[in-house]
């Protein structure tokens, strides 16, 4: 039997902006500040990638605790796992961040291509034709993982819909 754990991390960040004079150029810096809002911890940065080191750092701290029962190996490979996406968010999620503050109209229109795209690949995957011979009936607890699939698919929808809404109150 899989023992199922669910976590939540969620993190608030902010940016403020500084147009300065220095020897007679006019400068901008952007600098921000993290919080993670389960426990009011708080960084302060000026290169994003601090800020994306912070939350790797406090998902680490969280799934080491949510691990700390498994040997040492199985907690390594599980937090291993838990951080491969923010391996690449980091490379990428400075760019992202200086283009959205560029050119937000164009960000959010490559967010909407990209939902878009991820749509079509689901519908796509969802259209395939089941074999008939591979059919069986379905069972109790099958009905309950769809309907824990439903429910999380439903949830995730419901937060993507609710960002999609604040990003067009923010267009207008």
């Amino acid at each position: 039997m899989i023992k199922k754990q669910d976590q939540n991390a969620s993190f608030m960040v902010r940016f403020n902006q500084q147009i300065f004079e220095e020897n007679g150029d006019s400068k901008i810096q952007w600098r921000g500040k993290i919080t993670h809002v389960q426990d009011g911890d708080e960084k302060r940065f000026s290169d994003f990638n601090d800020a994306l080191t912070f939350i790797q750092n406090k998902l680490s701290e969280l799934t080491e605790q949510a691990t700390k029962h498994e040997t040492s190996e199985k907690q390594e490979s599980i937090l291993d796992k838990s951080l491969s996406m923010w391996k690449t968010i980091k490379d990428v999620g400075p760019k992202v961040i200086r283009d959205t503050i560029k050119d937000p109209k164009k960000q959010f229109s490559h967010l909407q291509d990209e939902i878009q795209d991820k749509i079509t690949i689901i519908g796509d995957e969802i259209s395939e034709k089941v074999q008939i011979d591979e059919w069986r009936n379905a069972s109790r607890s099958d009905f309950n993982k769809i309907q824990n699939q439903i429910e999380s698919l439903s949830s995730a929808i419901e937060k993507l819909s609710k960002k999609v809404d604040t990003i067009k109150k923010d267009k207008v």
